[in-house]
C-alpha cells in the first residue's frame, strides 16, 4: 500500500529529544520541573500574555477556567456550536447547562448577532450565563472586536477556546489573549504537540495564581498536606513539556507550511465553481491549521462524504468539519441560537477538511488536488440518481 497522507499528524523539529533527555538526566520525570517552567515562559513570550499554566490537556484547561470563573451546578454557559465537543464537555463536568450559539457564514466562528440575541433573551429571563466559551476555529480568531463588547455589556466573562489557533492574530493581537482566560491544546493533531497537553494563559495575575494552585490538587501553603478547596491533577508532565519546548522552536515554521499547503490547494481548486475555501477575515492572520472548504452539492453533484471516501480509497485522510454541538445527541434539548439561517448546520453538511499535514510535500498536495479534480469530473458526467453507485470501479458508499 502506498504511503498514507494524514490529515494532521505530529511533526517533530529535532530538539525535542534533547529536552526530554534533560528531564531524564536531572531525574525530573514527575510533573513540574525546568521544562514546564520554560515551556510556560515560551508561551508567555510568544503570546505576550502575562501568565501561563501548563496543563494535561486543553479540555482540562477549559474545565479549570470555568471553575475559576465561578461556574457551578445549575448555571448557564454560552458556547460556540460549530466546534469539537471538548469545548462544551467541561460545562457539564461542573453541572452547568450549555447554551449553543451559531456561527457567521464567513468567519465560521461565533455570530455576534446570535450571541446578542441569546443574551437579550436570557437577561429577560433573569438567567444570564456565568461565562461564554468563544472558539477560534481551524486556526482563525473569532471577531473579538464585536463579541467582547457584547459580553462586557452583560458582564459575562469570556473563556477563549484557542485550542486550534496558536499563532493566529486578530487586529494585531494574539489568539488566546482576548478573553479573561485563553486555552491552547497540544493534542497530537494540533499545529504543535506535546503528545497530549494544554496551556492556560491570562493577564489576570490572581486568576493565574489560582490556576497554578487548583491544577496541582489545591495544596495550601503549609508544611503538611492541607487542602481548603477542591483541586485537580491537571499539571503537564516535565517530559511532555520537554517536547513542547522543542515544538515552540518550529512553531512559526509549521504555520508557514500550513499556509503554503492552503495556498497550493487554493491555486489548484479555487477556480472550480462550487468549491469555497474558509475565508481569512479582514484584520486576521489565519494559521490554516486545517485547510477547510465547502462543497455546493447542487453545482458539483457531489458531497463531502463522497470526497472523503474516495480519498480514503487512495490512503488519504480527509474529514468532515465538526458536527455542531446543538446537533449532538448528548446535548439534546439544549438551547441554540442562530441569527437568521442555521449556519453551523450548513457548514457541517457542506464542509470538508483536507489533509494539511506539515510533512506533506508539494507532490502530496498535488496528488490530492488531482484526485479531487478527477472525482469532480467523473461525477459531473453521471446523472445525479446514479452518482452514488461506483466511480472508476471503486465503491463510494
Amino acid at each position: 500500500m502506498k504511503e498514507r497522507i494524514y490529515l494532521s499528524s505530529p511533526h517533530m523539529g529535532g530538539t525535542e529529544e534533547m529536552y526530554v533527555q534533560e528531564a531524564f538526566d536531572t531525574n525530573w520525570i514527575a510533573p513540574l520541573g525546568s521544562n514546564v517552567s520554560r515551556f510556560e515562559e515560551q508561551i508567555r513570550e510568544y503570546t505576550e500574555a502575562k501568565g501561563a499554566c501548563a496543563l494535561s490537556s486543553g479540555t482540562a484547561g477549559i474545565h479549570l477556567a470555568l471553575d475559576l470563573l465561578g461556574v457551578r451546578a445549575g448555571d448557564y454557559v454560552f458556547c460556540s456550536s460549530l466546534t469539537f465537543i471538548a469545548s462544551a464537555n467541561p460545562i457539564t463536568y461542573l453541572g452547568a447547562k450549555p447554551v449553543f450559539i451559531d456561527s457567521e457564514i464567513d468567519s465560521w466562528n461565533m455570530s455576534p448577532e446570535a450571541l446578542e440575541k441569546a443574551l437579550q433573551i436570557y437577561a429577560a429571563k433573569g438567567h444570564l450565563p456565568k461565562a461564554a466559551v468563544i472558539v477560534n476555529l481551524y486556526g482563525q480568531s473569532a471577531r473579538m472586536e464585536k463579541l467582547l463588547p457584547i459580553c462586557k455589556k452583560y458582564k459575562v466573562p469570556v473563556v477563549e477556546d484557542a485550542a486550534e489557533s496558536l499563532g493566529a492574530t486578530y487586529r494585531g493581537q494574539n489568539s488566546g489573549t482576548f478573553g479573561e482566560i485563553g486555552i491552547f491544546s497540544f493534542n497530537g493533531n494540533k499545529i504543535i504537540t506535546t503528545s497530549g497537553g494544554g496551556m492556560m494563559i491570562s493577564n489576570d495575575a490572581a486568576l493565574m495564581e489560582q490556576a497554578h494552585k487548583k491544577s496541582a490538587q489545591a495544596k495550601d501553603k503549609a508544611l503538611f498536606y492541607s487542602h481548603s478547596e477542591t483541586g485537580y491533577n491537571y499539571r503537564l508532565s516535565n517530559i511532555c513539556a520537554g517536547i513542547g519546548r522543542g515544538q515552540m522552536e518550529v512553531l512559526d515554521e509549521r504555520i508557514q507550511k500550513k499556509r503554503a499547503i492552503f495556498e497550493q490547494y487554493k491555486k489548484g481548486l479555487g477556480s472550480i465553481p462550487g468549491l469555497s475555501f474558509m475565508p481569512e477575515i479582514s484584520h486576521s492572520f489565519h494559521t490554516r491549521w486545517l485547510t477547510t472548504l465547502t462543497i455546493d452539492k447542487k453545482l458539483l453533484n457531489l458531497t463531502p462524504e463522497e470526497i472523503i471516501n474516495y480519498l480514503a480509497s487512495h490512503n488519504i485522510e480527509a474529514r468532515h468539519v465538526w458536527k455542531p454541538l446543538h446537533l449532538q445527541p448528548v446535548f439534546y434539548g439544549a438551547d441554540y441560537f442562530s441569527f437568521d439561517e442555521d449556519n453551523a448546520k450548513t457548514l457541517f453538511e457542506s464542509g470538508l477538511c483536507l489533509p494539511s499535514d506539515t510533512k506533506m510535500t508539494e507532490e502530496h498536495v498535488e496528488e490530492v488536488i488531482n484526485l479531487i479534480k478527477t472525482l469532480i469530473s467523473e461525477y459531473q458526467e453521471i446523472p445525479s440518481e446514479q452518482a452514488n453507485l461506483t466511480i472508476a470501479g471503486e465503491e463510494i458508499h
